[in-house]
């Protein structure tokens, strides 16, 4: 029978009265309760200043000492880090990301930089965009002690849509949210979180198009969780530019559509928009789709450049196409590490912490190639 939240606690006080500090996670495994759990309990007492909390250790409250006092037993290194922000030794950062490859790499990679630099090890749970599995993957990194956690959540538009995502809001350690927002009003809006500024990049593509001379500019984006900010940033500079509007994007279809047909009707669409719309110059997210796309425009009638400009989004290996492309390059590995950066530091100031949360959108940069 799992004991009460009294039970649990009391024993908790009890233990840490008498060792004077101890290690969350092997106070977990002699409890035989989940870390989670445990966590929960701590925030709890920690806030009602009968513990003290920082970095994996719990210690008690000396009679006489100010609250942020700890035991002299406790990690020499967590100390350090609260009093310079500038270590983070023995700190376990847990990264929920979609994938290792292609964007996430970068993203990745600058994250494992900026937490090894400062003596942490980060640990990462992929989820193929699986639903539910970042909620799983999160759950699974508490569970083997991590201190902290960057959150990619498998939301569609970038965002949580309806009824989805508030547990991010409810878990028992730091979070930030990374390459994703909740809108006001959403518990996880009340999150740190760290992103690229996608709508500045694509209003940045499409003032370059201008200046080129193009006055009928489209976007080709497929549905993907940056598709909805890459096309408010394009709408407003389109209307801010008094720019003449481009064909719709076709509505899609009662049901989803294989890949196949999405890539046809993104061909479709740039053909009648030249053909019949009147458009010049287009934005294609992403790079792939538009190394794809381009001979296959060709094929159809359609030069590039000369009737089609094209600019795509991510830069991944738009400089590797036949003709290497312009394209809007977001900061994803400084994404990562501006993440990591400020998670450590949240850790680094313990549960006393009240600082403003920070949303932090960074510019992504345009690459000529000519």
């Amino acid at each position: 029978m799992r004991p009460h939240v009294d039970q649990r606690q009391a024993r908790v006080r009890e233990l840490v009265r008498a060792r004077g500090s101890v290690r969350v996670a092997e106070l977990a495994q002699e409890l035989g309760i989940s870390p989670v759990t445990l966590r929960r309990d701590i925030e709890a007492m920690a806030a009602r200043g009968e513990i003290h909390r920082m970095h994996g250790v719990i210690s008690r409250v000396e009679a006489g000492r100010t609250p942020t006092a700890v035991s002299a037993t406790a990690s020499t290194s967590a100390l350090t880090s609260a009093a310079a922000g500038s270590s983070a030794e023995g700190l376990v950062v847990g990264m929920v990301v979609p994938t290792t490859e292609y964007y996430y790499a970068d993203v990745v990679r600058g994250a494992r930089e900026a937490v090894e630099a400062r003596g942490a090890r980060l640990t990462v749970g992929l989820t193929r965009y699986l639903a539910g599995e970042d909620r799983t993957q999160a759950d699974r990194l508490l569970s083997t002690g991590a201190d902290g956690l960057l959150l990619t959540p498998n939301w569609e538009a970038g965002s949580p849509g309806p009824g989805e995502g508030a547990w991010t809001a409810e878990l028992p350690v730091p979070t930030v949210l990374v390459e994703r927002w909740a809108p006001p009003g959403h518990p996880a809006a009340g999150l740190d979180r760290v992103a690229s500024d996608h709508a500045h990049g694509a209003a940045r593509a499409v003032q370059h198009l201008v200046e080129l001379g193009h006055r009928r500019i489209a976007l080709a984006s497929r549905s993907t969780p940056t598709s909805a900010r890459l096309r408010a940033g394009y709408e407003a500079a389109v209307a801010a530019l008094g720019l003449e509007p481009a064909p719709e994007w076709p509505v899609a279809g009662a049901g989803p559509l294989s890949e196949a047909d999405l890539f046809a009707r993104t061909l479709d669409y740039l053909c009648d928009a030249v053909a019949k719309g009147g458009v010049t110059a287009a934005l294609i997210h992403s790079d792939t789709d538009a190394i794809m796309l381009i001979p296959r425009l060709q094929a159809r009638g359609v030069r590039v450049p000369e009737d089609l400009a094209v600019i795509t989004y991510d830069d991944e290996v738009a400089g590797m196409a036949d003709v290497p492309l312009s394209a809007v390059a977001p900061a994803k590995r400084e994404v990562g590490a501006r993440a990591a950066a400020l998670l450590l530091d949240r850790l680094a100031a313990g549960a006393q912490d009240d600082s403003p949360r920070q949303h932090l959108e960074l510019l992504p940069l345009l690459t000529i190639r000519i």
